[in-house]
């Protein structure tokens, strides 16, 4: 499979590169420490005076965000989600996960059932299929039978236990997870005095502003190969979503974005939605939506808890 990146700091390549993973520089009283977050790169930058305290906050940051992994992730067997999608049953959830199941059916609610959680069936069936080299699509028969073990009216929840209630279900927190680890690092932060700082966490969170008093900035990838499209970020966060971010096979026809109506990967949705929200969580997951379905068909900004949307059609 391929992936690509579609959001950036601005100008923190030239800024960072060739730094090892977890190492830490001070540039005009701004602090960084570069990772791998639920397998991909994540990057937090905060102001600060004193460079041993801003290591310590970063230690409790990066802290909190492997205790999170250990919640989230897909490929550690022993996470809470890969437990509760092995055995279907997960007693004594952790708080965050509830959080983030519940802000899915919300948002899948908002948005007529496109953002999906349930679709990680369908999700193996595409990754396996294509894995054996065949350029064929999977045949109709088994993706009626992935399409069979989903649905976000088969899980239930509450703080005693999740349970998945139909045999061979599985969820994926990939379109949700990534903005809810960058708000729960943004309190983090803020609840250990921080009042600027930039979170990557695969989609972004900010706080306050760069050193310079100015706002942080963000790049937003053009699928069409263009410069990036610098965005002003004093708070909040931006999410992007793309058929291109994830794909199967080399034509690019089938991708991660699968539509839950169907079973096939969306054909009919834009190259790339942008997203700004209060919530890196609500932004992560609306982007999702809207690169699912066309425009017309979705709500409107206000009306799912958004602020801003870029959508780029394709060329």
């Amino acid at each position: 499979m391929q992936r690509r990146r579609f959001l950036s700091i601005a100008g923190a390549s030239l800024a960072v590169a060739g730094l090892p993973a977890h190492h830490l520089a001070a540039r005009s009283r701004t602090w960084r420490w570069r990772g791998i977050a639920l397998g991909a790169r994540a990057e937090l930058r905060l102001v600060h005076e004193d460079e041993a305290a801003a290591e310590a906050v970063i230690e409790r940051a990066v802290a909190e965000l492997r205790r999170l992994e250990a919640t989230f992730s897909l490929y550690d067997p022993n996470s809470a989600l890969s437990r509760l999608n092995r055995d279907g049953h997960l007693p004594a959830p952790p708080f965050e996960l509830l959080e983030v199941l519940a802000e899915a059916r919300r948002v899948h609610a908002l948005t007529a059932g496109a953002f999906d959680v349930t679709v990680q069936p369908l999700w193996q069936l595409y990754r396996a299929h294509f894995a054996t080299g065949i350029e064929t699509p999977p045949e109709a028969g088994a993706i009626a039978a992935a399409l069979a073990r989903t649905g976000m009216d088969a899980v239930d929840f509450d703080s005693r236990a999740v349970t998945l209630g139909r045999p061979g279900m599985a969820l994926t927190l990939n379109g949700i997870a990534q903005g809810a680890i960058a708000d729960r690092l943004a309190l983090v932060l803020q609840e250990a005095g921080i009042v600027d700082t930039l979170i990557d966490t695969g989609e972004i969170r900010a706080l306050g502003h760069r050193p310079d008093g100015r706002p942080w900035q963000v790049g937003l990838a053009d699928p069409q190969g263009g410069s990036p499209r610098p965005v002003a970020l004093e708070k909040g966060a931006i999410a992007t979503s793309s058929p291109a971010g994830t794909l199967f096979e080399p034509t690019g026809r089938f991708h991660h974005l699968i539509d839950p109506r169907t079973g096939y990967p969306a054909a009919a949705g834009p190259a790339q939605v942008s997203v700004q929200a209060d919530s890196a969580m609500r932004a992560d997951a609306v982007s999702t939506a809207l690169a699912l379905r066309p425009e017309a068909e979705m709500p409107g900004p206000a009306r799912l808890g958004v602020e801003r949307v870029w959508i780029v059609a394709h060329a």
